[in-house]
């Protein structure tokens, strides 16, 4: 469709452009080749690690139970984010500039999706809000690189319990790696092999910052080869040999957003704990916002019992709180982080029904949809061909606007005690474990609580400018 023939307020005006947002894409991408190039050789190492447990998987199945873990799989997700990223962004920039030699060439020619995302970029305040999404699920994906401590070490607290933000303290640096709960296997054998070698791989991984042991001290001398060192109240020693460089025996350590009660590191556990609360958003909308599509859909289009049926339960799911319900569920079969996403997915598809449901019901009256049934084309057809495509609209928007809902309630859930299980890190229990010490130790519950803020507000903005992009009228009044 060309633009003469488009209404007015679909019709593009030459002489705006969207601006300042130019500069995101490239300096998104120079960031992460950074960080790629800093990070090379946990990234070979990650890349190394998952081939080992491939060949492993092929060989010796039973063995991979007992070494895999959750963790080294976040070291592969992120090895693979931190490479598909940068591709994606260089693919985006490079049809950017595509795009644009081809409008110049051709400016006659904009398809309604160009316009509806050309809409879209005037929104400043909803472009930074994706900008801002973008980073946070970009530092949610890179925890492991990221993170500057593991999240569950609670190591010394005696003298790094509660202390604000940017302290530094002081950590003897001891000859003695950190142990880790996976050995090595005993025998000969391909399989053993590679299972040492992925074990090897995962103790390089997760002791990826300082592969010894460390012990912070408020204090330390050495004299007569004998290390003196203070943690807080109490006074030990050691033999000077025990270090792993006498001449420069200790090292600094910054805690950017202090730490708990039990020394760990506030900011890691921030990282770590953006996984748990932002996939549980996009998972949970996901699900819900194809379920709901899929019964207002079906209820809309075939009426009758099915839609009388359909109608019913959702009056009744709507009726009966929601909070209530998930409480009953998780009190009755545990509270694992699995059950969460599919407790909060099917309390939250009923209002995206009843919005589809009415977009088909107004759809299937039209002409395209009878023309579409007077040719003989199936109900599949029509539905998915048809139907779905022009009832993604309110879709996109209930689903924007959606993930900042359900973040809130996993935080409150998780704040209850009935969400994510500590020591697992998510943004709700770290504010629970910072309730009882907030006016003294602020930060432990503030960090995350602004960071449950940021992007609620900015789901909403996200939500706010798609709604504005997509409806012609709002086009027409920034045309």
């Amino acid at each position: 469709m060309k633009p003469d023939t488009l209404p007015s307020a679909y019709r593009p005006d030459p002489a705006q452009k969207p601006k300042g947002r130019g500069w995101f894409i490239p300096s998104a991408l120079a960031i992460f080749l950074i960080i790629l190039f800093r990070e090379s050789q946990l990234v070979a190492l990650s890349f190394r690690s998952l081939m080992t447990s491939g060949a492993l998987l092929l060989i010796d199945p039973s063995a991979l139970g007992s070494i895999f873990t959750p963790e080294i799989t976040a070291f592969w997700i992120a090895a693979f984010y931190l490479i598909l990223a940068p591709a994606i962004l260089g693919l985006i920039l490079w049809k950017q500039r595509s795009n644009k030699n081809q409008q110049e060439a051709r400016p006659e020619e904009e398809s309604l999706r160009n316009i509806s995302l050309r809409a879209f970029m005037r929104q400043k305040i909803a472009l930074y809000a994706s900008a801002i999404i973008f980073v946070l699920y970009s530092v949610a994906f890179l925890a492991p690189f990221l993170a500057p401590f593991s999240p569950y070490d609670q190591q010394d607290f005696l003298v790094t319990a509660y202390k604000p933000p940017l302290t530094e303290l002081e950590a003897l640096v001891l000859k003695q790696s950190k142990t880790l709960e996976i050995p090595l296997q005993e025998g000969s054998g391909i399989a053993v092999d590679l299972a040492n070698s992925l074990v090897t791989d995962f103790r390089a991984l997760k002791t990826r910052n300082l592969p010894n042991a460390i012990r912070f001290v408020d204090e330390y001398r050495i004299e007569n080869g004998t290390v003196t060192y203070r943690q807080g109240m109490r006074t030990k020693t050691m033999p000077v040999e025990e270090l792993k460089d006498p001449l420069h025996p200790a090292l600094s350590r910054t805690f950017v957003l202090g730490t708990d009660q039990y020394g760990r590191d506030i900011l890691s556990r921030l990282i770590y704990g953006s996984r748990i609360s932002l996939s549980i958003g996009f998972l949970v909308v996901l699900i819900s916002v194809t379920l709901g599509t899929v019964v207002g859909v079906t209820s809309g289009y075939f009426g009758g019992w099915i839609d009388a049926v359909s109608m019913r339960i959702v009056d009744v799911l709507i009726a009966f709180p929601a909070l209530f319900l998930i409480l009953i569920i998780i009190a009755t079969f545990g509270n694992s982080i699995y059950l969460i996403v599919i407790t909060l997915s099917f309390t939250g598809w009923m209002g995206v029904a009843r919005i589809v449901r009415s977009q088909v019901l107004s759809l299937k009256e039209q002409e395209f949809i009878l023309a579409a049934r007077s040719l003989g084309l199936s109900h599949l057809r029509i539905i998915f061909r048809h139907l779905a495509p022009n009832t993604l609209t309110p879709v996109i928007i209930a689903a924007t606007l959606r993930i900042g809902s359900i973040i809130l309630t996993e935080a409150g859930l998780s704040f209850l005690g009935l969400g994510v299980q500590p020591p697992v890190p998510s943004w709700g229990n770290i504010i629970n474990e910072g309730r009882d010490s907030l006016l003294n130790h602020w930060w432990i519950s503030t960090f995350p609580g602004i960071a449950i803020l940021i992007t609620v507000v900015c789901f909403n903005l996200i939500g706010d400018g798609v709604r504005d992009a997509l409806d012609p009228r709002m086009r027409g009044q920034d045309a």
